[in-house]
Parts: structure tokens; C-alpha cells; sequence
């Protein structure tokens, strides 16, 4: 009797439990089951990475604020297999500056030009005339895009600040790729066209409609962490192996192919490497790596996150006119204050970057959501700093000070509060970053090395390109793929915000 040959299952190990780690396992085990052997290392002792979901004492904060929106139909696809239930929320944010609130993105209607004042809205109105007829070309600079699509006065009041905060460098020092990147296609004409559709009430396909500007979106009753808890459990399901506490430090790559990886305790054949985590940490785990790769890669720079979570009574902030709000908005300011989801803090006075209101992401993200408003307050700043150095209680009486010194809350309202830190949070765009090719370049000649999600390719992906990076990877091991259909993920117009 012939004996059949066993055929040795491949072996691939992902680093990070992240959108896109999770991603890859789940489309290798759910399409190819029994061809895969999948451990996924993760340094932390959670699940989600960035997309994570903090519960403290019942009340639940989303770290970043995600949005389940797409264009990527195979990801919606993917969304709606593991996590059916998902809520339909209504979308409002606004920028607070100089003390008043403006729609955001900014909406050309009567309320918005009452807040800027008869003045200020001409100046605007020329200022983007100027802007149209004398482009600044070419654009050297993130300040050279913003100005180019919304005019100088609309771009200091609206960008400058919060965008010189949350990456600790004016506009002029980083590059317009990063606007490239995240903005794309909204601008002033874009704008008017929205507000145009909306007036006469004509439909746009979703593809045709710019991120920045959507009405509507999907979210998790329970936060985002949800989602990528069900995820990690239906690869435990299919076989994959998920390891908590796993901090890799050397990745060997051996004579005859493969990797073997090396944790603190531990060491792991792969035939292949998925790597989500920072690309400096990554070369820095490589051997005989060229001494200008490793530079560069070295100096990568980051800015590192700090979310302080405030629960409070009730919220002291102007409410939008609720007779033009659609009932389920207009029930979030009956029994929130607010319709907002998150609130942009231009203003340079408070450090403060950001607010997201919990309550208005899902009731269900608050303990007690008909007696308490349960607020995120966002501040971005460099690991080791003086403030990512600052005592949780001291970081939490300056949040609460700001806040109170903005009008959102009286100190008296406030029951709790509680501070999490979030390392390279957001890959930036300057310094050593205009070398970056040289580093992807070398990593993508590694035989079974594959960088994917938003600190794997030092880019500031979505949550869905983060996890569209995943399902490549995962394509190209199947053998469907190319390497660089990985990269071209949120380049492509498919990917990007305007078709």
C-alpha cells in the first residue's frame, strides 16, 4: 500500500494583534484552512492595538475614536460577517475656536457664517479666490496643501492649530504627503458640492462620497475592541494560535529560508513573518542590517498618544439647533447635552487636542448613561516628555482644568476620571521619513517578510486599510497576490477618499 506523503502545513507568524495582524490570520485560516500553521505574537497582554477598547470601572473608552466606514467592499464584506449586529450611528463633530463651535467638516450655512461674523466670512471668501487663482506650486510643505484647498484664513482657523498640536511641528515642517494621505480629496469645492447634494436631497453612491464628509456610520455597541475580540476568536476557532505577552527581539533569518523569531522567553520557526509592529523596532530586530537602512529607520519619527477619560454629571457646551437635527440626534441632546461624537480643539491655549463624548459613540460605552456623560480627552505628545512623564493625577487635574477653563464642564460636575498611554500612536511625516523608500526597499527584498497596518508601513492608514494591508499579505502567501498590491493599499483611488 502507497503511503501518502503529509504535507507540512506553512508556517507563518504575525506580529501584533492589531486590525491588521487579525486580519491576515483570519483570511489565511478562512480560506485556505489546514494549509497554514498561525501564531500571532503580541507584546501587550490585549487585543486590538490601537483599536482597542478600555473598560474601566464599567465605562468604556475607544482609543482614537474608529469609525466603521469603507469603500473597500471586501472589508465591508468582512464587517458584517463577524460582527452582524452592529449599530448605524449618525455622525456629528465640530472644531471649538476662539471659544464658539463650527460644524466640521465645515458646512457653508447660515450658522457657520454667524460664528465667523460678516468680516471674517469675506475675508474667508477671498482668501480661497486667492487661493484658486495663485496656487502654491509646487507643494513643498503640509501648509502649501491645506492652503491650496481651502484658502489661508479658513486654513489658520481650522487646521493650523490642531494639526501643529497633534504632530509637535508647524504645517510648513511636514510634508503634503500626509495630507495626500489623510485628506485627499476634501476641499472647499468639495464642500460646496456636498452641500449641494444634501439641499436637493440627490443620493451619491458611497464611493463617490468624500470620508471626511460621510453622515453615517457602523459602530460596535461595545467599542471597536469588540470587534477585534470576535475577530481573534474565530481564529482561535480555525486553529491560530494567539500569544499575549510576547515581545519580539530578533528576527533570524536563516541559510536555508525561513525566520526564526525571538521573544523574551521564547523562539518560533516561521517559513513567514507578518510584521505590524513600529518599523524601527523591526529593523532594529533584523541582523546584518546596511548601516543607512538602520539609520533611517532609526530616526523614524512618531508621536505617542495620551487619552484621559472623564466622567462627569453633565456637559456645559452650546448645543447645535435642534430643530434641524433628525430625532435620534436630537434625543442625544435631551439626554447628553451634545450631539457630538468628537470635538476638534483648534484653540492654542489648552493643550488639549481633541474631546470625544462616549455617550454619543453607544450608550452602551457608559455605565450609566441616563445619569453620567462619560468624556475622552485627547493630547499627543513624545514618549519620555514632560507630559507623557506626568502622574495619572496630576494628567487628570490639568484635563479637567482645561476643560472647565473651555466652559465644557463645571469642576464640581466631575465623579472620575482615568488616563491611558498609547506609544507611536501616529507615524509622522518628517524627519527621516523623506528616506523611507530606501528602508521598504530593502525590507521588501526579505524573502517571507511582509509589513502591513499602520506602524508596519509607517503610514497613517484607516482602520479598514489597515486591515485591506492584512488580507494582501495574506493574498500574496496564497499565492493570488503581489507584494506590491500591499503597499498600494490607501494609494490607489479605490483606496482614497474622493474617486
Amino acid at each position: 500500500m502507497k503511503k501518502v506523503k503529509k504535507v507540512r502545513r506553512k508556517r507563518v507568524v504575525i506580529i501584533g494583534a492589531g486590525p491588521a495582524g487579525l486580519a491576515t490570520a483570519w483570511k489565511l485560516l478562512k480560506e485556505k484552512p489546514g494549509e497554514f500553521s498561525v501564531k500571532i505574537l503580541e507584546e501587550s497582554e490585549e487585543i486590538g492595538g490601537i483599536s482597542r477598547t478600555v473598560n474601566y470601572k464599567g465605562n468604556r473608552m475607544d482609543i482614537g475614536g474608529h469609525r466603521f466606514f469603507t469603500k473597500a467592499k471586501e472589508v465591508q464584506e468582512f464587517w458584517e460577517e463577524v460582527m452582524p449586529e452592529m449599530m448605524e450611528r449618525e455622525r456629528v463633530s465640530r472644531i471649538y475656536y476662539r471659544r464658539k463651535f463650527f460644524d466640521y467638516p465645515v458646512k457653508l450655512n447660515f450658522a457657520t457664517l454667524r460664528s465667523m461674523g460678516f468680516l471674517t466670512a469675506v475675508e474667508c471668501g477671498f482668501s480661497y479666490l486667492r487661493a484658486v487663482i495663485l496656487p502654491r506650486k509646487p507643494e513643498k510643505s503640509l501648509e502649501d496643501f491645506y492652503v491650496n484647498r481651502f484658502g489661508k484664513k479658513l486654513y489658520e482657523m481650522f487646521f493650523e492649530g490642531y494639526t501643529e498640536k497633534l504632530w509637535g511641528k508647524h504645517p510648513r515642517d511636514i510634508s503634503a504627503e500626509w495630507g495626500a494621505q489623510r485628506v485627499k480629496g476634501l476641499s472647499v469645492r468639495e464642500v460646496l458640492r456636498d452641500s449641494l447634494f444634501k439641499i436637493f436631497h440627490i443620493r451619491r453612491a458611497a464611493k463617490k462620497v468624500e470620508t471626511s464628509l460621510i453622515s453615517k456610520f457602523q459602530y460596535p455597541e461595545l467599542g471597536p475592541g469588540a470587534m477585534w475580540e470576535r475577530v481573534a476568536s474565530e481564529v482561535r476557532e480555525m486553529g491560530g494560535e494567539i500569544l499575549l505577552g510576547e515581545k519580539v527581539l530578533r528576527i533570524l533569518r536563516e541559510k536555508t529560508g525561513g525566520f526564526v523569531v525571538k521573544t523574551e522567553e521564547n523562539e518560533f520557526l516561521a517559513d513567514d513573518v507578518v510584521s505590524s509592529m513600529a518599523v524601527k523596532d523591526l529593523v532594529r530586530s533584523l541582523e546584518n542590517m546596511p548601516r543607512e537602512v538602520a539609520k533611517i529607520a532609526k530616526e523614524l519619527p512618531y508621536r505617542d498618544f495620551v487619552t484621559v477619560g472623564v466622567l462627569v454629571r453633565r456637559l456645559e457646551i452650546s448645543s447645535s439647533d435642534s430643530r434641524k437635527l433628525s430625532e435620534s440626534l436630537r434625543e442625544r441632546i435631551r439626554t447628553v447635552g451634545v450631539p457630538d461624537n468628537w470635538i476638534y480643539v483648534q484653540d492654542a491655549g489648552v493643550k488639549l487636542g481633541r474631546i470625544q463624548i462616549f455617550n454619543n459613540w453607544s450608550p452602551k460605552m457608559v455605565k450609566k448613561p441616563g445619569e453620567t456623560v462619560w468624556i475622552g480627552l485627547e493630547y499627543f505628545c513624545r514618549e519620555g516628555d514632560e507630559f507623557w512623564r506626568m502622574s495619572e493625577k496630576k494628567c487628570g487635574k490639568m484635563a479637567i482644568r482645561e476643560l472647565t477653563e473651555m466652559g465644557v464642564i463645571r469642576d464640581e460636575e466631575v465623579l472620575d476620571f482615568h488616563r491611558e498611554k498609547v506609544r507611536k500612536a501616529y507615524p509622522a511625516y518628517f524627519g527621516s521619513y523623506a528616506k523611507f523608500s530606501k528602508v521598504r526597499e530593502f525590507l521588501d527584498g526579505i524573502p517571507g517578510l511582509y509589513l502591513v497596518g499602520r506602524n508596519g508601513q509607517h503610514r497613517y492608514n484607516n482602520m479598514d486599510h489597515s486591515v485591506l494591508t492584512g488580507f494582501r499579505a495574506a493574498e500574496v502567501m496564497m499565492g493570488i497576490r503581489r507584494r506590491e498590491e500591499i503597499w498600494a493599499v490607501n494609494t490607489e483611488k479605490e483606496y482614497g477618499e474622493e474617486k
